[in-house]
């Protein structure tokens, strides 16, 4: 196993906060790139379909999302694991947490993909799709539920390299998938004038490309991957696969929660009309922009807190989330100063629908009451994240979404009558909800106590 330290990161010595921003760099880099293939989608599709088209995707693709929410919840309990058993120097375990990790993910995967073609229309209507954007959405959501397999592919193989400290590889291979999504955007869509439809088959060929290649980039170097790729191999290992599950599982149903509560608001948004169905979509797709580039560094300090917490370094842990809320709030400040500045300019971007870009800056004047919480979110939830509270996590993120975000929007929009504004400062000031009571929880709870979910 002295060959795999080659992949390995070590993070339970030497400088942090250096390490920790040159470590977040891919992940920033790549989440950017994962929202620059989903705004081309946007873009191409706002552009050669109109309003409609761009409804059709801005839908179609948060119900894509979730869809991916078990996806997400078990990559992340994979991450934990592989991280805390670097910090624990238990390398020649990696074999069977990685076998249990990927047999799980794609059987997951398998299963995902034939319910979300059973259940594509149901889920469209429950969103309240508008009527001229129905047909598009469901040609969309039905051809990434198809290549649904290849998303959890490419996120499980990035959640295991995350775990052992390699961040550039996750880099190119997502970099490969945003190429050659929007090469086959303008093809697809540009071209040959398919639509929707188009644009969704150039989501799924991109991914379909990375985790292709991904996977064999890492079978020709298994030896160093830590991993042999034998299929026997792929059958979970009883303990391993519980210990994940009580992982994965609380984030799943975390990521679900918050997720099925922006569908909700999605679904009040859309009975205001096209033109806020669309300025919400767009608004809300160009603050994942910010927001994806500093869940970089949450991802980072996430696996540096994990193989700190395994080595039992405390210290180091405090050090970590110090130097996660340092490197995020220049990126919030800067884009809620462009965001209130150039309105307009922005959305326009997308679309030059004129009723849509009247209603530009209700959205912008509403959803930056929401980045100070993100700032303390990129923080205290890479800290719990990484020492696997997987449990508390689940709390705090059923307040943020069924409580709050639900509640928030439904209060402000509709019982208020504040309409486009309420719904948007209701999604806004959701994220307190996880924010505040995480950050209790970092400096007062008696997180230290626990042991490592690999123990």
């Amino acid at each position: 196993m002295a060959a795999m330290a080659t992949m390995a990161r070590d993070f339970t010595k030497g400088p942090i906060f250096g390490p920790l921003a040159r470590f977040s760099i891919p992940f920033m880099l790549s989440n950017a790139l994962q929202v620059l293939y989903a705004a081309a989608d946007m873009y191409i599709v706002g552009h050669f379909t109109g309003a409609a088209g761009l409804a059709s995707v801005v839908n179609a693709s948060r119900a894509f999302v979730f869809l991916t929410m078990l996806s997400i919840g078990l990559s992340m309990s994979g991450q934990i694991y592989v991280a805390q058993l670097i910090g624990q120097g238990r390398r020649a375990d990696l074999n069977v947490a990685i076998g249990t990790f990927f047999g799980t993910l794609l059987a997951s995967g398998a299963v995902l993909s034939a319910i979300g073609l059973a259940g594509a229309r149901r889920l469209l209507l429950a969103l309240n799709v508008p009527r001229e954007a129905f047909g598009g959405a469901l040609d969309y959501l039905m051809i990434c539920s198809a290549g649904l397999v290849f998303s959890f592919g490419y996120n499980m193989v990035s959640a295991v390299l995350r775990g052992m400290g390699d961040s550039k590889r996750p880099f190119i291979f997502v970099a490969m998938a945003s190429v050659a999504n929007i090469v086959l955007d303008l093809v697809a869509v540009a071209w040959l004038g398919w639509g929707p439809a188009g644009a969704a088959l150039a989501t799924i060929l991109g991914q379909a490309i990375s985790f292709i290649f991904a996977w064999c980039h890492l079978r020709r170097r298994r030896a160093e991957f830590g991993f042999d790729f034998q299929p026997r191999s792929f059958i979970p290992n009883r303990a391993v696969f519980a210990a994940q599950m009580r992982l994965g599982i609380p984030f799943a149903v975390r990521f679900a929660a918050i997720n099925v509560s922006m569908m909700y608001v999605i679904r009040l948004v859309n009975g205001l009309g096209m033109a806020a169905s669309t300025v919400f979509g767009v608004g809300v797709q160009m603050d994942d922009i910010v927001t994806k580039v500093t869940q970089g560094i949450m991802q980072g300090a996430t696996a540096m807190v994990g193989q700190n917490y395994g080595a039992r370094r405390f210290d180091r842990v405090r050090a970590v989330v110090l130097g996660a809320w340092l490197l995020s709030v220049g990126f919030y400040v800067v884009y809620g100063a462009l965001l209130l500045l150039r309105t307009e300019q922005m959305f326009g971007i997308f679309t030059k629908d004129a009723a849509v870009l009247s209603l530009a800056p209700v959205f912008a004047r509403n959803i930056i009451w929401q980045f100070p919480g993100l700032v303390l979110m990129r923080g205290t939830n890479g800290f719990i994240n990484g020492i696997g509270n997987a449990r508390l996590s689940l709390v705090f993120g059923i307040f943020d979404g069924v409580v709050l975000r639900i509640g928030c929007s439904w209060l402000l929009g509709s019982a208020m009558g504040m309409g486009l504004a309420g719904y948007v400062l209701g999604y806004a000031v959701a994220c307190y909800g996880m924010g505040v009571p995480s950050l209790a929880y970092f400096l007062w709870g008696r997180w230290e106590e626990r042991g490592a979910v690999t123990s």
